[in-house]
């Protein structure tokens, strides 16, 4: 049975959303661009490209080709590029890296989509208290790098512009003309279709649009997505997941969210973005109401700020935060018992997933992934005491840690899309 129209969405992270024209529609699943005379690249630097259909019945559509890519151990720095020198480019006391070293979790230039070999890019990772940003080469060269601090309300967006600029303005002539492209992440709900970041409940903005507003004042074409669908990706291509197809990318800390990627596609919808795997409610109706509204969400019970809460709650002590809780899992009965109801819930809500796409590895990320086999040891077990007909995932830790939405930026900048 064919897809329906409205099962259709661009394939690019940049999308356009659901294509409503059924014609062009039908061209572009045959793998056309769109119309005689309709350019490649719209007039803000994003590519247009073919719609994805839902596979068919009967039949799995074959998984586009992946770039490559063989990313450096984590445990010592990768080399910096021979003969490449790097002036103009100042170190600040806040920076996220320091300039003229190579991030080790960039690896090689083996692939560098669209782009000249030589080009730079530009990533910024906004998060609810700091954004973070870089300029790299296709080597991970951190040519500046800064971080500001998050204001609230839309005024993010200007210093999200500030830091920008602040990063270009370290390089020297040179180095700035080979800034090519540039991708900026962020919280919350995010709508590609329209350009749009519809609602951030940490930043307190609503239905900001995007337009021209990065690519103008840094005189390049720059991407726009949904943080942890970016920082799920890099895990999925280049981290933990890497070579691996069917994978579920969880991103643990103050929320609870991530990507899921099915066949060696990363899964989307009309609505935009998926992995809200913290608002799967697992304690309904008995449990804490959510922020989201609802009642009993996993976020209510293994999100970082959830279990210090219980643990609180349950004692009268007030912890530093999760990681003091699971410090405590040897010697203190209430934080395994705390911990013991955070693992439940996380496998409660993933084994709908489980089941129904059948990942062969779920990786952690955010904070909370700190505690190592503390976390993903027990949640393996949980999943598997919860299966019978399907064989239960491995369960990892991400590897790139805090820095995957900065990572993600780049090579999402970089590559022009999320492939």
């Amino acid at each position: 049975m064919a897809a329906r129209p409205d099962q259709h969405r661009d394939a690019r992270a940049r999308g356009v959303g659901i294509r409503a024209a059924g014609a062009e529609l039908r061209g572009r699943c045959r793998g056309h661009r769109g119309p005689p005379g309709i350019p490649r690249y719209r007039s803000d630097g994003r590519s247009r490209s073919s719609a994805t259909a839902l596979h068919p019945a009967g039949g799995r559509s074959r998984p586009r080709p992946r770039p490559p890519a063989q990313p450096g151990p984590l445990d010592h720095p990768g080399p910096v590029r021979q003969g490449h020198t790097v002036t103009g480019a100042t170190s600040k006391p806040t920076t996220s890296a320091r300039p003229g070293t190579t991030v080790p979790e960039m690896g090689a230039a083996e692939f560098t989509g669209d782009l000249s070999p030589d080009a730079l890019v530009l990533g910024i990772d906004v998060g609810g208290t700091t954004m973070k940003g870089e300029i790299t080469d296709a080597a991970g060269l951190v040519y500046a790098a800064g971080v500001l601090e998050t204001p609230k309300g839309e005024a993010a967006f200007d210093t999200m512009v500030a830091l920008g600029d602040q990063l270009l303005a370290d390089l020297t002539d040179a180095q700035r003309d080979l800034v090519a492209r540039g991708a900026v992440i962020v919280p919350g709900i995010v709508d590609i279709a329209r350009d749009m970041a519809v609602f951030s409940s940490n930043i307190g903005w609503r239905d900001v649009v995007i337009g021209d507003r990065f690519s103008e004042p840094w005189g390049m074409p720059v991407l726009f997505e949904h943080d942890v669908t970016v920082a799920g990706w890099a895990e999925w291509r280049f981290g933990a997941g890497q070579g691996v197809d069917d994978v579920c990318v969880l991103m643990l800390g103050t929320g609870i969210s991530g990507t899921l990627s099915v066949g060696g596609r990363l899964v989307r919808s009309g609505y935009g973005q998926v992995g809200e795997y913290g608002h799967i409610p697992v304690r309904y109706p008995n449990g804490l109401r959510c922020a989201c509204g609802n009642i009993g969400c996993v976020e209510t019970v293994a999100s970082g700020a959830s279990v210090a809460r219980a643990y609180a709650a349950r004692t009268g002590r007030e912890t530093r935060g999760a990681a003091e809780v699971f410090a405590l899992l040897d010697t203190d009965p209430d934080a395994k018992a705390v911990i013991a109801d955070a693992v439940d819930a996380l496998a409660d809500g993933l084994i709908g997933v489980v089941h129904a796409v059948c990942p062969r590895l779920v990786v952690l990320g955010g904070g909370l992934a700190g505690a190592g086999a503390a976390l993903t040891e027990p949640l393996h077990q949980a999943i598997s005491e919860r299966l019978r007909l399907v064989p239960a995932p491995e369960v990892v830790v991400g590897r790139f840690g805090a820095r995957a939405g900065l990572i993600g930026a780049a090579r999402f900048a970089r590559y022009g899309d999320l492939l």
